[in-house]
């Protein structure tokens, strides 16, 4: 019986025990099932994390180039601040030395900074301030550059080519010859005398051999309404020895032949190979250089630097002509004691305006020649001067 019972009780514990296996073999095949559920609701929550933290990311890119950006934006609005700092500056110390200035908005300064010019003082806030003196060139005392000079001495000249158009050597000549002569005689003298002069000179000796062996006695008589007659007489008959001993009889074109002969300087040498010969040359007589310094072309008081820093500011071709617009409107206009400034057709562009009479109907009362309606210097004018209108000058005593 015992027997029995223990084969039963041991049937019953083998049975609970493959119950209880077959029992965790269910649960365990239940499980991997709810884990095979569970797998997918744990990679949905991954990917929602992985979203997420992208989306976060990008935030963050984007607060940080906004921050860059403002960066920038400050950067560039201090730099403008230090910009406008000194004119804020100079504004603000005008502004002390007045009353009541009114100010302006800080967005007019943001909108429209203060330039780089402005940054220097007014003239007003520095007048009180002594400056230091200007340093000058020799050649230009009023501070006028070198173009600027250029340009208003060949305006000049223009000028008055309008108006002088039949300009010409105011001696009466036939040959050069002639000319060497009557230049020589026109020192401290008019030409207007000189060519009173002449006619009897001329006739009496018209070539170089003939004034050569001429009786000094004789031409002084016939020089002497010249003035300096005797000096002149030796002068004219010396060139005109030298003529013929070197030169065969005939006048050389050559300004360093030129100035070897009696009387005969650069001014008289140049006069000869403009008007003779066709040769530029400036005339440096007292009208030329009176002008020149009153238009400040140049300081010099030398004749021979006169000539050579006129000579800088124009082409050699306008030489000549130049010479003879300079000297006729010095005779006629620009006078040496009373110019007549009111009548001046450069007078916009002469320093020194305002020396001579400044009156319309004054000036015109100092006028001299043509301009005013009396005669020439020649007795035998070029016929444009006389189509101009232009009178011959009278013989030597005639009225």
């Amino acid at each position: 019986m015992s027997a029995e019972r223990d084969s039963a009780v041991g049937e019953q514990v083998s049975d609970g025990g493959r119950k209880t296996a077959e029992a965790a073999r269910t649960a365990a095949a239940a499980g991997s099932a709810s884990a095979k559920k569970a797998a997918p609701a744990r990679k949905a929550p991954a990917k929602k994390a992985t979203a997420q933290k992208d989306t976060a990311q990008k935030a963050a890119a984007k607060k940080s180039a906004a921050k860059k950006a403002a960066a920038k934006k400050a950067a560039a609005e201090k730099a403008v601040a230090e910009k406008a700092a000194p004119a804020r500056k100079s504004a603000a110390k005008k502004a002390s030395g007045k009353k009541a200035a009114p100010a302006k908005s800080s967005a007019a300064l943001k909108k429209a900074p203060a330039p780089r010019k402005q940054v220097v003082a007014p003239k007003k806030a520095t007048a009180s301030v002594p400056a230091a003196p200007a340093k000058t060139v020799a050649a230009h005392p009023q501070g006028e550059s070198r173009t600027a000079l250029v340009r208003r001495a060949r305006r000049i000249n223009r000028e008055l080519a309008e108006v002088y158009p039949y300009a010409h050597p105011e001696l009466d000549f036939e040959n050069p010859f002639q000319l060497v002569v009557a230049t020589v005689l026109s020192a401290q003298t008019t030409d207007l005398r000189v060519n009173q002069t002449t006619p009897a000179l001329f006739a009496k000796y018209p070539a170089p051999e003939d004034l050569a062996a001429a009786n000094p006695e004789e031409v002084e008589e016939i020089l002497r309404p010249t003035g300096f007659f005797r000096a002149k007489t030796k002068s004219v008959i010396g060139l005109s020895k030298a003529l013929v001993e070197q030169f065969g009889g005939e006048v050389p074109g050559r300004l360093e032949d030129l100035v070897k002969l009696p009387g005969v300087g650069r001014k008289t040498a140049f006069v000869v190979l403009g008007n003779a010969f066709g040769r530029p040359g400036i005339t440096v007589d007292t009208h030329f250089q009176r002008l020149v310094r009153r238009w400040k072309w140049t300081d010099e008081t030398d004749p021979d630097k006169i000539e050579a820093a006129v000579g800088a500011l124009f082409p050699k071709s306008d030489w000549t002509d130049l010479s003879h617009h300079v000297i006729w409107h010095g005779r006629r206009i620009c006078h040496a004691r009373k110019p007549a400034c009111g009548a001046c057709p450069i007078a916009p562009l002469c320093p020194a305006y305002g020396e001579g009479e400044t009156d319309p109907e004054k000036a015109k009362k100092l006028l001299k020649y043509e301009k005013a309606g009396q005669p020439g210097q020649r007795l035998k004018p070029p016929q444009a001067y006389l189509d101009a209108g232009g009178r011959p000058a009278p013989p030597l005593g005639a009225g």
